[in-house]
């Protein structure tokens, strides 16, 4: 029997007393209480419906009829680990390794991205017999320790830079070292990695591997220049490493164009390993890597199984071959085309009548508005980014902002958004910045945001201090 339903006030209090403060909420000052979602739509416990412009996990849509199907039946037959043949485990590898290069044709079933990306890591050093890492100033590969160590976006925050990290600029032709009136960004980027190996090469470290998010996502909705990774990928063999693919936020046709990501690059450009999670279960915990025969037989070598006690069960595998039916079913890939390019076209729009909107890039469904101060300095507008999307959450709308300047509007929603939504968010947006287009009215919105937050915080702690 289900318990009653709490007010939302009692079930922040209670999340405030019980979970831990690092678990952040969205919308902090005023978090959403969702009690149920369906399709690209979530719903609050007094039925407000909100459009979901957040959440690439739920992929194919938020409880969509063919992936709860798949999860039921599975659960009534049968759940266990892969130390048993099961038809499920081997059909969901066939399926993924038909929309792969050739090469990649071996497969590890995991939980979670952060999973994934920790056995990528652990490929890589035995088969390169190397332990350094390379990845990209601000990226964020996963909650866990090795993994922490490789991001940036974290690690600054914490015990810092680990002697075997090395960071590379972010390939970012609008903001970055190089940018779109460099004569070959792609060049100049891909130099950056080839004088990190060369430097550490000097203090007798050796690299393993190239760690890049295909679009990094953390990093400011970034869409690297075509042939970087070609480059990169052939500095780090001649160094004896390999290049890893994190595919966790952008795979499974997301991009419109291409299933993966990396893709986007040419045809030319095939990683070692991919890594993959978030979308790959529509909300199931499910993740997986994708390698060479060369890379797993080199781990093999160890005589150290590699077992995960959930990865790969016949329900996980179920939903997993649920999500690639939907996404062919209903042209899912070539629905995010149709839409993301609609949906960049009313924004480049928008860029053209509004001089905050610096920047709006991206390809499919994953799309970024670089929020700025001013033309010239591209100064990141994070006070009003934040403003925005306070505002546009009162419009029953829910946006994030992402970047080293939480400046960039960060659109990545379930793959059935359509035509309709994406007018609407950007009617609500032009609204919202017409509203301010002296400026003086948005400045004071993100002042009284501020000062809200602030008072908010007091309140709680003088709370806190009273007890």
């Amino acid at each position: 029997m289900r318990p009653a339903q709490r007010s939302r006030q009692e079930t922040l209090a209670l999340r405030r007393r019980l979970i831990g403060s690092s678990c952040k909420l969205f919308f902090s000052n005023d978090p959403v209480k969702i009690v149920k979602a369906k399709g690209q739509y979530m719903y609050d416990e007094n039925g407000r419906r909100y459009l979901d412009c957040i959440n690439n996990v739920a992929h194919v849509g938020h409880c969509h009829p063919d992936i709860v199907k798949a999860a039921h039946e599975q659960n009534q037959l049968l759940n266990t680990n892969s130390r048993y043949l099961h038809d499920n485990l081997v059909n969901y590898a066939e399926r993924l390794s038909k929309t792969l290069p050739e090469k990649l044709c071996i497969f590890y079933f995991l939980n979670s991205g952060s999973e994934a990306n920790d056995l990528a890591l652990r490929l890589a050093r035995q088969y390169t017999k190397h332990e350094d890492v390379i990845v990209l100033d601000h990226a964020y590969h996963g909650h866990l320790t090795s993994l922490i160590d490789i991001s940036p976006y974290k690690f600054r925050n914490l015990e810092g830079q680990k002697e075997w990290v090395h960071v590379a600029p972010v390939p970012d032709t609008y903001r970055g070292l190089y940018r779109e009136d460099h004569e070959d960004s792609v060049t100049a980027y891909a130099n950056e990695v080839k004088n990190i190996i060369e430097q550490a090469h000097k203090r007798g470290r050796k690299v393993a591997a190239f760690f890049v998010e295909s679009l990094p996502s953390v990093g400011g909705q970034i869409i690297p220049p075509a042939g970087y990774f070609q480059k990169v990928s052939e500095h780090m063999h001649k160094a004896g490493g390999v290049f890893i693919a994190d595919e966790i936020q952008v795979g499974f046709g997301r991009v419109g164009k291409h299933f993966w990501a990396f893709q986007l690059q040419g045809e030319d450009f095939i990683p070692d390993i991919v890594t993959m999670g978030k979308p790959i279960g529509n909300g199931h915990p499910i993740a997986c890597v994708a390698t060479t025969k060369e890379i797993a037989e080199a781990f093999a070598a160890t005589g150290v199984e590699y077992f995960n006690t959930f990865g790969g069960n016949p329900v996980s595998c179920a939903i997993g071959l649920a999500v690639l039916d939907v996404i062919e079913k209903e042209h899912l890939q070539a629905h995010a085309t149709e839409v993301g390019n609609f949906l960049m076209k009313l924004l480049k729009e928008q860029k053209i009548k509004h001089p905050i909107i610096g920047d709006v890039r991206g390809s499919g469904l994953f799309i970024g508005v670089d929020l700025i101060k001013d033309q010239a300095a591209r100064t990141p507008a994070t006070a009003e980014a934040e403003y925005l999307i306070t505002r546009l959450k009162e419009e029953y709308i829910l946006l994030s902002t992402d970047g080293p300047g939480r400046n960039v509007l960060k659109f990545k929603p379930p793959m059935c958004f359509n035509m309709e939504d994406a007018k609407f968010v950007v009617d609500t947006i032009d609204k919202l910045l017409t509203g301010s287009t002296d400026q003086n009215c948005l400045i004071e919105g993100c002042c009284w945001t501020a000062l809200n937050s602030m008072l908010s915080l007091l309140f709680r702690s003088a709370k806190t201090e009273l007890r």
